[in-house]
């Protein structure tokens, strides 16, 4: 068994799934602290957001019936292991749509660790060198091979940061602030799209 595969096999033996990180959030948010090695206000309070954030969107989005179906009909058994953080605003605006995704089909699922916890596994899968989040590890979940990965943003979102920083050199508070209003109105459809993509259907 290969490095990965085995910290893979170790992650998913600790990893929460949806609903229990939600219920982890909760605690968080009552404790004023965040997951993650390091502890500020500032992560707190990113957490209280986001806690927040994927409340009100795990009540509002939405898989379409004919896509619902399509993935019902994948003969794969699908693992989404997601690395991320309670403090990411990114993660919070996309997990609750890889969660209706996977409750499309009664043999894929999802659950997600701390990204700090599994280096070995965050460094395997680095977005230009950097330890960005979310990322979701497609596995297939009887080999745990791993068939694709996801992340930190969907494409459109990814588009809009490189051309920002291309003109900009950095991304500020007005950026953030369009992106956040983007997110709201995408109602997590580029994501989905993009899992389609990656799933092949």
């Amino acid at each position: 068994m290969s490095l990965i595969k085995a910290q893979i096999e170790s992650a998913i033996k600790v990893a929460l799934d949806y609903p229990s990180y939600m219920i982890f959030m909760q605690e968080l948010v009552l404790k004023e602290m965040s997951t993650g090695l390091e502890q500020s206000d500032a992560l707190a309070n990113y957490t209280l957001l986001n806690n927040k954030r994927m409340q009100r969107l795990n009540k509002t989005l939405k898989v379409p019936s004919e896509i619902e179906t399509s993935i019902k009909n994948d003969p794969r058994d699908i693992h989404f292991l997601v690395l991320s953080e309670s403090w990411c605003g990114d993660a919070a605006q996309s997990l609750p749509m890889v969660f209706k995704i996977a409750q499309c089909h009664p043999n894929w699922f999802m659950s997600i660790v701390s990204r700090d916890e599994h280096p070995v596994i965050m460094d395997a899968y680095l977005t230009n060198g950097g330890r960005s989040i979310p990322k979701v590890l497609i596995l297939d979940n009887k080999t745990l091979e791993v068939l694709a990965d996801w992340g930190p943003r969907p494409t459109v979102a990814t588009k809009m940061v490189v051309d920002y920083k291309e003109i900009h050199g950095a991304l500020d508070a007005d950026f953030k602030q369009s992106l956040q209003l983007w997110y709201n109105k995408d109602k997590g459809q580029s994501t989905l799209q993009d899992f389609l993509i990656l799933l092949g259907l």
